[in-house]
């Protein structure tokens, strides 16, 4: 039985970084949601965005924006350090969001989200595209069976190569830094694989000049046994994979935002757990994350909390914790305990 006819979520737009073009390009051919409104502090700016990405309109401030009623909800691509303010603003304006990963700056701030979301009645998400993805779904189906039996270790990594002339990411006071950054990937595919936050870290960074990490690596334990390796780094070829080992075999993914050609939608298994164990490849369909990451996203407005792929509001929480351990490790050399919830 087909769904009934609804039409698309309407969707505004905060801000005009170029992660903003990369997800309208993704939801073009969605019959599900569409982009109907953008805005900037610059009023030429956020006209000449419109004009550029074929926007019906354009508002001069993000206030303007979240003023009309004639926008279900918005998409956050501002800077970290912004994620809070303007997403409690669209919470109180009675706009749904999804915002850019990390949440926010701290687990402070990504509490005060989700309290103001609870209180104005609607739905604030912390948008990871991999997490819609074939190829994740796919990979939590075979680990919720038990394909690999029980996970011990997990490896996950993220780089690429950040030039040093401007740019958000080397700005502290704007939040920036290689864990906040890509770094956030692989603690949320921790999470999601171990289903809790860690109960201790420990890390070490090389740290620019302006106070934030180029590169981060970090071992973190579990209370059930699990242990997890993670690095990122604004300073290797771009690379992205993790590792999964469990006591019957293994898992190897790239998880990715987005899959489609060239890039492969595979995962790598291995089944038992010694000399004999079979090796195959699990492929999964190409898919744009955004387009994959907005209409789940419709769907848990319109049809609930069962029918997001992404991050659930403790894991959010917890994925911040689990930074903000990792960034105090790094400064003070020392292993951080981290609160059972």
């Amino acid at each position: 039985m087909s769904e009934p006819f609804q039409p698309p979520l309407r969707i505004g737009i905060l801000g005009t970084a170029r992660i903003a073009r990369a997800f309208i390009d993704g939801v073009t051919d969605s019959q599900r949601v569409t982009v109907t409104a953008v805005a900037s502090r610059d009023a030429v700016r956020a006209a000449a965005f419109a004009r550029e990405s074929a926007i019906a309109r354009h508002f001069g401030s993000y206030e303007a924006l979240l003023a009309d009623p004639d926008i279900d909800a918005v998409y956050i691509p501002l800077p970290n350090s912004l994620h809070a303010e303007w997403s409690i603003r669209a919470a109180r304006a009675g706009k749904h969001v999804l915002c850019e990963k990390p949440l926010s700056a701290t687990a402070g701030e990504a509490r005060d989200m989700f309290d103001a979301a609870r209180r104005h009645r609607v739905h604030i998400v912390e948008g990871y595209p991999y997490r819609a993805q074939p190829q994740t779904l796919k990979l939590r189906g075979m680990l919720d069976a038990g394909l690999i039996g029980e996970v011990r270790l997990i490896q996950a990594s993220f780089g690429f190569t950040l030039d040093s002339g401007a740019n958000i990411r080397w700005s502290s006071q704007l939040a920036g830094g290689a864990l906040m950054d890509i770094g956030s990937y692989p603690v949320s595919l921790v999470r999601m694989i171990a289903k809790n936050r860690p109960r201790r870290v420990h890390a070490i960074a090389q740290w620019t000049d302006g106070g934030v990490d180029s590169a981060l690596a970090a071992t973190l334990e579990f209370a059930d046994g699990l242990i997890a390796q993670i690095a990122c780094s604004f300073g290797t070829s771009l690379h992205r994979q993790a590792l999964i080992a469990g006591t019957h075999g293994t898992i190897q993914t790239t998880y990715l935002n987005h899959t489609s050609t060239p890039l492969q939608a595979a995962l790598q298994l291995r089944v038992g757990a010694d000399r004999d164990a079979v090796d195959s490849t699990v492929q999964t369909s190409p898919v744009n994350g955004f387009l994959a990451e907005a209409e789940s996203f419709e769907r848990l407005i319109r049809q609930g909390p069962t029918q997001w792929s992404g991050t659930t509001p403790e894991e959010s929480v917890d994925i911040m914790l689990t930074i903000e351990a990792m960034l105090e490790s790094a400064r003070s050399g020392g292993t951080i305990d981290i609160p059972a919830a």
